[in-house]
């Protein structure tokens, strides 16, 4: 096995063993093994032949303060993100923070590692790439004090631009609704929707391919059709296969209805404009290399401005100058 030793050495660890074994003098070992006297007698003082520990007695960063390392640790153990995604949400707060500088933190507390959990030991595949413009759409049920409401959910699969409206019917002139709303909202053209097999979206199995399927078109693929955009449909029974949306229906409920009470529909409404907005123009995402959603739009469109019916710097919130 290799010794791993100090860079200025200049004994080796049978050497030192052999120093601390001798009766020789300490003038014959130094003309032996062709080192200083000090260095014989620095090692025949020692029990072990190993180096000592190198570098300051309490490490400390030269970067953070001790308020600051407070307040990374603190937050790293209390959310459990990864280390990317704790950079992003403490850079706000801590402008001078760097990544290195957020690793070596989190490793001199002995955070650095997260807990490994069950499901992230498996597999995990990409998903294919596409151009923006291919959203997935679902719906999901959520409760206020006032009662139910359908959480219609759309999100690009490259971009992670998400659009969110609540509805109090889940039918088809609603999907119809929705689909309308997120064509005039995305700055960009739709080339793709994947979306279950529900009646909001397409008719039931056994009468796609009916004698009268050709003259009684689902009004959802209606809309698609004169925009041009292709329909595609899960497999039955196989939920997973729009997982992004399925995903993100999970991150709207942790952040709204699992988290706080409603009293009215108007209350969630709010909170649920605001959490999409704060999503899409400000959560930087690790799969995005740090950019939030909306400058990824905008990065693809100075690279395919073809794509876009507008520039998309038009409908970032603030001034625009």
């Amino acid at each position: 096995m290799g010794q791993i030793l100090h860079g200025s050495a200049t004994t080796t660890e049978a050497v030192r063993r052999a120093i601390q074994n001798s009766q020789e003098s300490l003038r014959a070992l130094a003309a032996r093994y062709s080192v200083n006297p000090k260095t014989i007698l620095k090692w025949k003082k020692r029990s072990t032949v190993a180096d000592l520990p190198t570098g300051p007695r309490t490490p400390k960063s030269s970067v953070l303060s001790v308020e600051e390392e407070a307040i990374v640790v603190a937050f790293r153990r209390h959310t459990l993100l990864p280390l990317d995604d704790c950079l992003y949400a403490l850079q706000a707060t801590i402008k001078h923070l760097t990544r290195s500088s957020l690793h070596r933190c989190l490793q001199r507390h002995g955070v650095s590692r997260l807990p490994e959990i069950e499901s992230d030991t498996a597999t995990k595949k990409k998903f294919k790439s596409y151009p923006i413009g291919f959203f997935h759409i679902d719906i999901a049920e959520v409760r206020t004090k006032e009662g139910k409401l359908y959480l219609f959910v759309g999100i690009d699969r490259t971009s992670k631009f998400a659009f969110v409206q609540l509805h109090e019917q889940a039918d088809r002139p609603t999907a119809v609704i929705f689909l309308e709303a997120l064509i005039a909202t995305v700055p960009y053209r739709l080339h793709t929707i994947l979306t279950d097999n529900g009646i909001q979206f397409a008719d039931l199995p056994r009468n796609r391919n009916g004698w009268t399927a050709r003259y009684r078109v689902h009004r959802f693929d209606q809309i698609c059709n004169e925009h041009g955009i292709e329909h595609r449909l899960t497999k039955p029974n196989h939920p997973w296969t729009n997982g992004q949306v399925e995903r993100m229906n999970r991150t709207i409920k942790e952040a709204t209805v699992k988290r706080y009470h409603y009293d009215s529909h108007d209350e969630l409404r709010v909170h649920l404009a605001n959490f999409v907005d704060a999503y899409n123009f400000a959560r930087r995402l690790k799969t995005l290399k740090g950019l939030t959603p909306y400058e990824f739009v905008c990065k693809f469109w100075t690279s395919e401005p073809k794509r876009f019916k507008l520039n998309p710097h038009q409908q970032m919130p603030g001034l625009n100058t």
